[in-house]
């Protein structure tokens, strides 16, 4: 700002709070809380704007509100750092002593103080337009910031309602929760709060414990109507990539408002981050503007500064968008972002420094006097007395008046999803030759145009006509600005591609209220395992608690996978993610493997009429034989397993995991049976039914290895897997009989080979199954195989003609 300029301003704002009391006591700010001229400025626009619109009666509520909304705020950072350091806190406002600090203080002091202000705008937004916004928080250890602020305003999820009341009792409990390590008989904590948001923040939708995510999910998350407050890190910019995209995937026809809020604090947990040594805020708001950002800049440690804000961000986004219906916009048009300044730790000593990130003071005040009379003097400046406690809290209360639901219940928080209206599958006839991929593909077609109220997100980091996908790459459409003449591209597109496998993964993972889908090639899926992880951990815990959203379930598709991407070399050829999967709860994770077309349409059917769950489909996209009727493929589904062929009564059992693998074992059984073995054949689609269950609700959902499912060998048992034998073996632990049981699987062998090459090197071959049998059954190899192929198990001859595929 010129100086003539600020000369001009000065001389406004001395008349407006000549004229005005309500200004002029907001104005003055309270404690800490100051409010720098552009935001005074700011303020007197919005309070205008919002008289004139008709959302308030008069201006004067405007400044009565952001007042109390001073008070709260102060109050709300004095809790945050009584949570941290205090055991035993006093609401008489007198200095605390050494006994009443807690022995080992815990919490992200610094960036929960920065977080108050922010929510606190959002808090007073609300109020005074009568919307409950939703929102969400990337930096999820500042939690300590929303349970503060929530407490105090009564917007409390039951479990926290019950512990945490407003007076020395509750508030000392609250304090006493915070970072309490104690543990239940079943392993859960006895305290519900967290270090992060969990299931019992109010309005948490995501802990927020992989630094980045949220800011790949924003954009996605809110449909028309719905409006979103995204606050975000500084730290996150550097640590994940795929954020600068966000402007280029909102439209107004199928997106709700979404105002991104970065807290700019300036530091990592040990130094500078990477904005603040490569130029800092303007070095940012240049990068952001190069992609497509509008960006304004506000003081952090203020919560008028967050409640301007996020009206003018709305305001101007609207205006776009209207200028767009009318004609007289096109896009792209900016996605308004916030930049709010402040020293991390702000209103407290540290701030600031590096100390601030976790405990600001440096020294524990229940042993150390200088740090106890520093808490008690920075502690004493923030607080407000009980007696105004009612007074700041009620104009920040009004919901039943303005007839709208508390913060805790937000739009986000999906408790209500439009039902999928599914159609029947399109069931291919045994033996005609038909690749998975491409079945799914006509039934994701069949599924969208069944749903058209539904909005489809498609996260597409490579090729999707490559994975079998042409008809829903010409339905869907690519998103993009430009659409060339020609191209599967539409500004309306569903299908969001980059190369990026986290960030197409966040768009689907975003969109709770529709239908989505992710496809990827199975080896480099694994880079959405954290996004996946963080997904299924939260709502896992909100299964657990009976609080569980109703989102659709959500299929990632895993193709051009490890066994028939064997040219690409063996970067192309892991298995790593559906291994990792089987380490989360399986009645949230599901992992599956069909067999061919019919139960790969199976598995997205059911797929479909499920919630709250993420399935992970290994789908194979060369053509192959159909082998399960609709009728078999829909009992696969329900008993996790289907014994193929065979009696149960058996010489060998084999069980299988995979579609190349069946077609491996298929030939091992007709070769066996050839020589008076009796043989079955048995497909496991989803292992992880038959594990050891680890809980209760897993239990409810895993089978008890059923003999309806299963043989019962008398000799040899042979696994034979897509996997790795090493976690197959672990997972079916129940189904291992010792050493009459054999694992075969991915044996990291890979490079520049076909699918027969992958499976030779990888002794998953017919020829493998059928020499492991002899090992276990003591059997010379001589009486089951000729000479070429015994001579092919050395190497030697044309192996790829013996094994096929």
């Amino acid at each position: 700002m010129s100086s003539h300029h600020r000369w001009h301003v000065k001389e406004k704002l001395a008349a407006y709070r000549h004229a005005d009391p309500a200004f002029s006591q907001w104005a003055n700010g309270y404690g800490v809380i100051t409010h720098s001229e552009e935001t005074q400025i700011r303020i007197v626009d919005m309070a205008n704007e919002l008289l004139v619109r008709g959302v308030v009666d008069n201006k004067a509520a405007v400044f009565s509100t952001l007042s109390a909304l001073d008070k709260f705020c102060s109050l709300a950072m004095w809790l945050v750092v009584t949570m941290a350091y205090v055991r035993r806190p006093r609401l008489d406002g007198t200095a605390l002593h050494a006994e009443d600090f807690k022995a080992s203080p815990q919490g992200h002091v610094g960036g929960s103080l920065n977080m108050v202000p922010a929510y606190c705008g959002y808090l007073g937004i609300n109020a005074l337009m009568g919307i409950t916004r939703g929102w969400v928080m990337g930096q999820g250890h500042c939690v300590a910031a929303i349970d503060a602020c929530n407490v105090l305003i009564g917007n409390m999820t039951p479990q926290h309602a019950d512990r945490y009341s407003l007076d020395e009792q509750g508030i000392s409990q609250l304090c006493q929760d915070f970072y309490r390590y104690e543990v239940t008989g079943e392993g859960s904590p006895i305290s519900p709060l967290g270090s992060h948001v969990n299931v019992h923040t109010a309005g948490g939708i995501s802990e927020g414990g992989y630094l980045g995510f949220t800011e790949l999910q924003y954009v996605h998350m809110p449909l028309p109507g719905e409006r979103l407050v995204a606050f975000l890190s500084d730290g996150a910019f550097e640590e994940q990539r795929g954020s600068d995209w966000a402007a280029r995937w909102w439209r107004a026809q199928d997106s709700g408002l979404v105002v991104p809020v970065m807290i700019a604090n300036g530091r990592r947990i040990e130094q500078r981050s990477t904005m603040a040594q490569q130029g800092g805020v303007p070095w940012l708001t240049q990068h952001l503007q190069l992609n497509g950002f509008d960006v304004v800049r506000i003081d952090g440690r203020d919560p008028a500064a967050f409640v301007w804000a996020i009206w003018e961000m709305e305001s101007r986004l609207e205006a776009c968008a209207n200028a767009v219906r009318r004609g007289e916009g096109s896009y792209p048009i900016p996605l308004h972002y916030v930049i709010a300044e402040a020293p991390k730790g702000f209103g407290f000593p540290g701030a600031g420094t590096n100390l601030a990130h976790n405990l600001p003071l440096g020294e524990n005040p229940a042993t150390n006097e200088s740090a106890r009379s520093a808490f008690n003097t920075a502690a004493s400046a923030l607080f407000v007395p009980t007696s105004q406690w009612q007074n700041i809290r009620e104009p920040l209360r009004r919901h039943k008046t303005q007839q709208r639901p508390l913060e805790r219940d937000h739009a986000m928080t999906r408790k209500h999803v439009t039902p999928i209206s599914m159609i029947p599958g399109a069931w291919s006839p045994l033996k005609e030759q038909m690749s998975p991929m491409q079945a799914i593909d006509s039934f994701f077609v069949s599924l969208v145009k069944a749903n058209p109220s539904l909005r489809v997100r498609i996260g597409n980091p490579d090729e999707l006509a490559s994975n079998r996908m042409q008809a829903t790459l010409q339905h869907c459409k690519h998103r993009v600005f430009n659409p060339e003449p020609d191209l599967d591209e539409a500004i309306d597109g569903a299908i969001i591609t980059a190369l990026n496998e986290e960030a197409v993964a966040g768009a689907a993972l975003a969109n709770k209220g529709g239908i989505n889908l992710v496809v990827s090639y199975e080896a480099f899926a694994v880079k959405m395992l954290g996004l996946m992880r963080q997904e299924i951990i939260f709502v896992r815990h909100q299964k657990v608690h009976g609080v569980a959203p109703a989102w659709h379930a959500i299929p990632f598709l895993l193709t051009s996978h490890t066994w028939e991407n064997g040219k690409n070399e063996q970067s192309h050829q892991d298995p790593t993610l559906v291994e990792a999967l089987w380490g989360e709860m399986s009645d949230t994770a599901v992992v599956r493997f069909p067999a061919d077309a019919n139960s790969a349409i199976a598995c997205m059917r059911d797929c479909y009429q499920k919630k709250n769950e993420i399935h992970a489909l290994v789908v194979p996209k060369t053509p192959m034989p159909v082998q399960l009727s609709a009728e078999q493929s829909e009992m696969m589904i329900q008993r996790g397993a289907l014994r193929l062929s065979g009696a149960h009564e058996c010489d060998v059992e084999i069980v299988v995991i995979g579609a190349f693998q069946l077609q491996q074992s298929q030939k091992a059984a007709q070769r066996l049976g050839a020589h008076g073995i009796q043989v079955s054949v048995t497909y496991l689609l989803e292992p992880a039914r038959f594990r050891e269950p680890r809980d209760k609700l897993e239990r409810q959902y895993c089978s008890n290895p059923s003999p309806q499912s299963f043989g019962n060998p008398s000799t040899a048992r042979i696994f034979v897997s897509h996997t790795r034998p090493e976690p197959i073996r672990g997972l079916l632990r129940q189904l291992d009989t010792g050493r009459s049981t054999a694992f075969l699987g991915y044996l990291n062998h890979g490079g520049t080979f076909d699918t027969s090459s992958m499976l030779f090197a990888n002794r998953c071959s017919w020829l493998h199954i059928v020499a492991r049998y002899a090992e276990l059954a003591s059997m010379p190899i001589e009486e089951l195989l000729t000479v070429e192929e015994r001579e092919a198990l050395n190497g030697v001859g044309n192996i790829r003609d013996i094994v096929g595929a």
